[in-house]
């Protein structure tokens, strides 16, 4: 098996079929299989998607919902392909964007994880696609909005063009293109984390590893994320919040100073309740 796609549902029927379809509306050079994790939905989403599809997808039913990461893991276990391809259940995936970044990897065989430029549905780039690792400092940067031309301080990577090739740090969850020889090394997903940072902390364990991460920008997918305007569940703000003490204990506390570990975490407190504050004036979805 050349490619095996990884998918995630959890309630979202209309958008996890989407997604599949714009797969199945192209033709490829390579074979692959989809696998589809229902993440405990507890609606009639996997029933649905079983009969819309049959046999050409495999399902997993996952007993509980225990994450993303943890989801997605149930599907890593047992993939076949040579390559595997975490996909977000609410993308599109263009024309050729599989096949071209396909063709990267098999040419680059130092690259472990390729991401590409991803779309939202306003036709912005999700900066979430080409990431610096987050640290004390570009943090703060992003955090009061201050602009930098250093790419040690750029988190989004601004500085560098969309439809450019190149090595970064970290890309989105919504599309990770990666070598199983880069899995085998970095290790599954972490499931400390339930929503939200697994991505890049995985990242941070591939370059560990000696591998090579890198954005393609000429080959896309829109992710139709929802408006930020919109009000959040309380839980998923609170999991942001959790994600960023959790890598940052995971991958900074030890060689940081102890009075600045406590600063970071009472920061990261902070935004949090100030965040589900804002959230309770915010319109319903």
């Amino acid at each position: 098996m050349d490619l095996s796609i990884v998918i995630l549902n959890y309630q979202t029927f209309e958008l996890t079929k989407n997604t599949i379809n714009s797969i199945f509306e192209y033709e490829y050079s390579f074979d692959y299989e989809i696998l589809v994790v229902d993440n405990a939905s507890g609606d009639d989403s996997l029933v649905r998607l079983k009969e819309y599809f049959g046999d050409k997808v495999n399902f997993i039913a996952s007993k509980e919902n225990n994450g993303f990461a943890a989801g997605n893991n149930q599907a890593l276990k047992i993939a076949n392909g040579k390559y595997i391809l975490l996909l977000n259940s609410d993308t599109i995936v263009w024309e050729d964007t599989l096949e071209n970044i396909y063709n990267y990897m098999e040419k680059h065989n130092d690259v472990g994880v390729s991401g590409c430029r991803v779309l939202l549905e306003n036709g912005e780039l999700d900066k979430a696609c080409k990431r610096s690792f987050p640290n004390v400092k570009n943090s703060f940067f992003r955090l009061f909005h201050i602009p930098t031309s250093s790419k040690d301080n750029d988190y989004n990577l601004d500085n560098l063009p969309d439809d450019g090739i190149y090595e970064i740090d970290c890309l989105t969850g919504a599309f990770m293109f990666m070598r199983a020889d880069a899995l085998k090394d970095a290790g599954l997903l972490d499931e400390t984390f339930f929503m939200y940072g697994e991505d890049i902390d995985f990242c941070f364990r591939v370059k560990k590893t000696g591998w090579k991460i890198t954005y393609y920008g000429k080959s896309k997918i829109t992710h139709l994320k929802g408006a930020s305007s919109k009000k959040q569940k309380s839980k998923l703000i609170y999991e942001f919040y959790r994600a960023m003490y959790i890598y940052y204990k995971k991958h900074h506390a030890d060689d940081s100073l102890f009075l600045l570990n406590w600063i970071v975490y009472f920061g990261i407190a902070i935004l949090c309740v100030l965040k589900l504050f804002l959230n309770l004036f915010k319109k319903k979805d």
